[in-house]
């Protein structure tokens, strides 16, 4: 039986951990329900007692090697998105577990000024966040992330963000500081400008036209800000990409870079049950085209092909990407970040930003 697509939610099931030999099945009477009736799982949020908040990368194509992620699980419910896999790791489903029980890190400020202060620290770009959305909804409440922006800013240490969501332009101050001794750079990632498209696929990513007024706000603050179309999906929003880097330059970002859609282990079924919910008309040509860009299968991994694919239909999609970002006047290449101005952090709490 299909499952019913969930109000507010990408997923609307939990697939089998794949990890885990075995799976829970709930039936109707186990469903908390909103006040109409329909299925409604609520968030909850879990204490991540970690010891430490950096995390290295070593993949070839990522562009940064530390990262933080305040928080594991994003409710911004991005249906794509491939960090969902990261979620079986810790026994969740990669479903709607995913974005209903998410982890947050408390004392990831703290942890990130010890790790800073450290004489064994290189400074070096931090990017925040690595996987999950370091402005999800709670952010506005919890302000982990802004936290971990005060320690950066404080240690004139570079950092790069990657956020769908418009709640980024809230720490413009501190951005904007880390920005006057080249050490931030924000991009902000544009999928689509169909308001339906996005309440469907990023049902709790900010609408386009608010990240669109975020580039508005960074760049006024004097924000070096860009824009990342991700991820591209063929045959559903591979057309608009002309249009996201044309809105994105008017709004003043200032750099662009895209990355085709990438479907890892069980997100390549989460996402054939998403458009059998909501596009089942395009189905067959959606997954026809991601095949011809990925040898015939729906996942590549290699490092070499996994951000942009492969084949006659992946290098139209890079010409025309590369076209119209020359035509629009972006920068060939994002900025590189200084560690020049870094200093070690203070110990104890921020006193003032860069007394």
């Amino acid at each position: 039986m299909r499952a019913l697509p969930i109000r507010g939610r990408g997923a609307a099931d939990n697939p089998p951990n794949r990890f885990v030999p075995f799976d829970i099945v709930h039936d109707a009477s186990d469903a908390e329900r909103d006040p109409e009736g329909d299925p409604h799982p609520r968030t909850r949020f879990y204490e991540d007692s970690t010891r430490s908040i950096l995390s290295w990368n070593d993949s070839p194509d990522v562009g940064f090697d530390a990262g933080v992620n305040p928080y594991r699980g994003c409710e911004v419910g991005c249906i794509y998105c491939y960090a969902r896999t990261f979620h079986e790791y810790l026994g969740f489903s990669a479903g709607l577990d995913y974005e209903t029980k998410i982890l947050v890190k408390r004392d990831a400020p703290a942890l990130l000024r010890e790790a800073l202060a450290s004489p064994s620290w290189e400074p070096q770009v931090v990017a925040l966040s690595g996987a999950t959305d370091p402005y999800q909804p709670i952010e506005r409440r919890l302000r982990i992330t802004r936290g971990c922006l005060e320690v950066l800013a404080e240690a004139r240490n570079p950092v790069q963000v990657v956020t769908k969501r418009d709640l980024v332009a809230r720490d413009a101050d501190l951005l904007g500081a880390l920005s006057d001794i080249e050490a931030a750079l924000v991009h902000v990632s544009v999928t689509t400008l169909d308001p339906g498209l996005h309440r469907i696929m990023e049902p709790r990513g900010s609408a386009p036209h608010r990240r669109l007024e975020a580039i508005r706000r960074l760049a006024a603050a004097g924000v070096r800000v860009g824009v990342n179309v991700a991820p591209v999906i063929p045959g559903l929003t591979d057309h608009e990409i002309p249009a996201i880097l044309e809105a994105a330059r008017d709004a003043g970002a200032r750099s662009a870079t895209y990355i085709l859609l990438r479907l890892p282990h069980g997100i390549a079924a989460l996402f054939e049950g998403w458009l059998d919910r909501h596009r089942p008309d395009r189905k067959d040509r959606v997954l026809g085209r991601i095949r011809e860009t990925r040898g015939g299968r729906l996942y590549d991994g290699r490092f070499s092909s996994r951000g942009r694919g492969e084949g006659p239909y992946a290098a139209h999609l890079h010409s025309m990407f590369r076209v119209t970002a020359s035509r629009l006047g972006f920068d060939a290449a994002p900025p590189r970040l200084s560690t020049g101005s870094f200093r070690p952090p203070r110990s104890g709490p921020q006193l003032g930003l860069f007394d």
